[in-house]
């Protein structure tokens, strides 16, 4: 094992996956989650928080564990009455999303939407750090909209502001999810940020985290998203502990089912959550290519129980996933 420290690990916020019922379930099978960042939230013009959005943010919901809400929002005075609200709830850091590259979402400006306008970026930061907020402000970005060259500037913009952190997920906007990480332009630009800075982008296995701790000295967490979907023992791995085995893999999938069941009331839509959730699942197990289209067929929880019982039995269970959702550009 590397003697490298990995930094404090950080779950990345995915929409659909990692809500609630997933983070009060993995938190009772699993461990190495330093940090949960709550998936983003959307503040309207009304001063409080939907009835659905608190089923992710109320305190109860998230005992136990340390999370960090983070907010899709470009206008101001919706980022300072949720923040004031999420501090009076007692959370102590709230994260800007300026790198959701959805089409619904960058439409209106919003996630990497906002980095086509720099100078506006600067009018809305300034606004909501100059506001004296109980509470702290990290920032999620991406390296640009369209160009790497667009960081340069990103860069300047950002160390205007006393922000708790910048985590960088080295893809632009255009990029999606799609293709590798663009670590060359990081790497340039990094010994440039005057902030604290997280990482966030293809980090799949222990040595894929060494790597990066390595390859970006004194960065401050790094956050994992898709590998911890596909691997929920990775974060326990990273810091030196065993592979997950079928029983605990087993075990977990079942709460997980079971849970999404009594929250959501209906078995088909667990299975339909679950079905998400084994898209990344898969790539755990070899020869699982096959076997997965039964799974993702199936009709009724029966059938989809049955299909994953049968890939369990066939498939063998792999060390460390492989980067299965991986698509070129």
């Amino acid at each position: 094992m590397s003697a490298t420290i990995v930094p404090p690990l950080a779950v990345a916020p995915m929409e659909g996956l990692t809500g609630f019922v997933f983070r009060q379930v993995f938190s009772r099978h699993f461990t190495g989650a330093d940090d949960w960042f709550i998936p983003f939230v959307t503040p309207t013009t009304l001063p409080q928080f939907t009835d659905r959005q608190m089923r992710e943010l109320a305190p109860e919901a998230n005992a136990g564990i340390h999370a960090v809400p983070q907010l899709l929002t470009r206008r101001t005075a919706d980022f300072l009455w949720s923040a004031k609200a999420l501090a009076d709830m007692g959370y102590d850091e709230v994260n800007l999303n300026f790198g959701c590259p959805a089409g619904t979402v960058v439409a209106k400006g919003k996630g990497s939407g906002f980095l086509r306008e720099p100078e506006a970026m600067i009018r809305f930061l300034d606004e909501i750090f100059s506001a004296d907020l109980p509470i702290a402000i990290s920032v999620k970005t991406r390296l640009g909209w369209a160009s790497e060259d667009e960081f340069d500037r990103l860069v300047d913009v950002y160390n205007r502001f006393p922000m708790k952190r910048l985590t960088v997920h080295p893809r632009l906007k255009s990029d999606h999810y799609k293709g590798s990480v663009r670590l060359e332009t990081l790497d340039r630009l990094y010994p440039s940020l005057r902030m604290k800075v997280g990482y966030n982008g293809d980090v799949v296995t222990p040595a894929d985290a060494v790597a990066m701790t390595e390859r970006y000295p004194g960065i401050d967490q790094m956050m994992i998203g898709r590998a911890l979907m596909a691997d929920p023992a990775l974060l326990r791995k990273i810091r030196g502990g065993e592979p997950a085995t079928e029983a605990e893999l087993d075990d977990f999938r079942r709460d997980l089912f079971e849970s999404y069941t009594a929250a959501f009331g209906s078995l088909k839509n667990a299975m339909m959550r679950m079905k998400e959730y084994w898209f990344y699942q898969l790539a755990l197990y070899d020869e699982s290519e096959r076997p997965a289209k039964e799974i993702f067929k199936s009709k009724t929880p029966e059938a989809f129980a049955d299909a994953v019982r049968r890939l369990v039995e066939t498939c063998p269970l792999r060390r460390d996933a492989r980067a299965s959702w991986y698509k070129p550009l």
